[in-house]
């Protein structure tokens, strides 16, 4: 590409101002929006491959809302009866009571301290409440400490205070926690409650739908409590391979042992129907932006097989000359290839700053991720390409063009 072949296409373009500025604008707006999309979109998809830390194939999650108003004392009675039925089901490995399960929609979170005078929380955190079962139930991976014994676990009414004496942590509210050395052992407060020992970490477990930010999406502890309410969630785990099994019975198994429960289809979720509920948002933007991407591609795409198609027009005259002076097919193609390359140039350099201010303000209002670098080369690269792309067929009809029939008008 030298100065002779470039200094008639910058005159060419000088004297078609509107679409030149045009069809830049057009490619830098793609380019920006494009980058923050696909870099959206990468977030988007991360998040869905997060591991829960539980064994999902076989938990399934069963809500249970008792008929009438039951005191403590029957609820205690009631929920210890329903364990004992769930794991007399065939095919039910383990089974406990809580108040929230990792995705969803319900559960507690409280800031955890270092001391109780301490002003700011060091951490938020999910907060479910578990027994000895709980574990093993979740599948839950114990990485350091122990398991909650039989005598730990207590009950508590929801307007009651959170006391707890020990507590499981996850890794990844230990490694916030005490970075510098191991979590067992050592004491937190949670919430305004007096200090409780940490005697477990467990590997993964992320918080619910309802609390949990990309920041600590995995801080989650357990308390040994059963919550004593008017309603309960039951989690269960099936042996491999028999969770549809499970599914039916232990809802029946349920209702026959105490009629007076209210148990609808939709309480009883599989923790892939739990997993697709709570990713249902990210998946929808995933695939929005997507969408997004495709049509402003294909509109700048069209764009640019337009004005090119329209210039060749225009230029009949001038490429049938060119021709006649001697010019090749090869050299009409070229010209107009380049000066497709150098609009892309020009489009990109706007693009890449336009891609960083957008993304500056969405990182300010909505705390999104700062764009990565690559992204934006990434983006600048397609768009030159698809610019190339779509120049070509327009391009290639102006190379074909006989000199005779190009200089018919003259």
């Amino acid at each position: 590409m030298h100065d002779m072949q470039i200094r008639p296409i910058l005159s060419a373009l000088r004297h078609h101002k509107a679409g030149t500025i045009l069809i830049v604008l057009q490619i830098a707006l793609t380019l920006a929006i494009v980058c923050n999309a696909l870099s959206i979109i990468h977030q988007r998809v991360t998040r869905l491959s997060r591991p829960s830390g539980l064994d999902e194939a076989d938990v399934l999650v069963i809500q249970n809302q008792w008929i009438g108003r039951p005191s403590m004392q029957q609820v205690q009675a009631l929920m210890a009866s329903d364990l004992e039925t769930l794991r007399r089901v065939p095919g039910l490995m383990d089974a406990y009571a809580t108040n929230g399960y990792p995705l969803g929609v319900d559960g507690w979170s409280k800031g955890v301290r270092y001391t109780m005078d301490q002003q700011t929380a060091t951490s938020p955190s999910a907060i479910y409440f578990a027994d000895d079962h709980a574990l093993a139930t979740l599948g839950l991976k114990l990485i350091a400490g122990r398991n909650f014994r039989a005598d730990e676990i207590a009950a508590m009414a929801a307007r009651d205070t959170l006391l707890p004496r020990v507590v499981i942590v996850t890794k990844a509210l230990a490694d916030k926690l005490f970075p510098d050395g191991t979590a067992v052992g050592r004491q937190i407060c949670v919430g305004s409650a007096p200090p409780s020992t940490i005697v477990g970490v467990v590997e993964h477990m992320q918080t619910s739908t309802g609390t949990f930010s990309q920041a600590w999406d995995e801080r989650s502890l357990l308390v040994p409590f059963r919550l004593l309410d008017g309603s309960t969630s039951y989690v269960v785990r099936a042996r491999p391979g028999e969770l549809t099994s499970v599914l039916r019975d232990a809802p029946q198994a349920l209702i026959a042992a105490n009629p007076l429960r209210v148990i609808g289809d939709k309480d009883i979720k599989p923790y892939a129907t739990i997993r697709a509920d709570a990713y249902r948002t990210d998946r929808g933007i995933a695939l929005l932006m997507g969408i997004i991407c495709v049509v402003l591609l294909g509109t700048t795409a069209a764009g640019i097989v337009g004005l090119t198609s329209f210039w060749v027009s225009q230029r009949r005259k001038h490429i049938g000359v060119r021709r006649a002076l001697g010019a090749t097919k090869h050299d009409i193609l070229s010209y107009f290839c380049t000066e497709n390359l150098l609009l892309s140039a020009g489009g990109v350099a706007i693009g890449a700053l336009l891609a960083v201010a957008l993304n500056a303000l969405l990182v300010d209002q909505f705390e999104m991720q700062r764009l990565s670098l690559n992204y934006i080369v990434a983006g600048m690269i397609v768009v030159v390409l698809l610019g190339q792309s779509a120049v070509f067929v327009p391009a290639w009809r102006a190379s074909q063009l006989p000199p005779v029939e190009a200089t018919r008008s003259v």
